[in-house]
């Protein structure tokens, strides 16, 4: 998941993302929507490709790059994971580790006795 996330970081990989939404598409045709040297859309390419957003398959002379849309449902689902934090009681939140349960439960024991205090010392 970590190397989804770092290639989704990159401007020009969100772009391509979205072009290869419409279908599949030659590389020299991804490589003609930027402005970009040939290496450096290798290069963003080959990042895409190992982090599985996109798959290749050479054709002859030319590649064919396709998206890979159970990869980005994937990442998609756990932002939705993270978004659901906080949500009101009833949710089904996502299993919490028991170490990070622990800091958690320290976290707003210290916040809500340092609120407890700060309106104490208000009376």
């Amino acid at each position: 998941m970590n190397k989804v996330f770092k290639a989704l970081a990159h401007p020009v990989r969100r772009k391509v993302l979205t072009l290869l939404q419409n279908g599949p598409m030659l590389s020299g045709d991804i490589a003609d929507a930027f402005d970009l040297a040939w290496p450096t859309m290798t290069a963003h390419l080959t990042q895409m490709k190992e982090a599985g957003l996109v798959s290749a398959e050479r054709r002859g002379t030319n590649i064919h790059y396709r998206l890979n849309a159970s990869v980005m449902e994937e990442a998609a689902g756990f932002l939705l994971t993270l978004a659901k934090i906080g949500e009101p009681a009833g949710a089904i939140p996502a299993p919490v580790p028991p170490h990070a349960q622990a800091h958690a439960q320290a976290h707003v024991q210290a916040h809500l006795q340092a609120h407890l205090q700060a309106k104490g010392d208000e009376t």
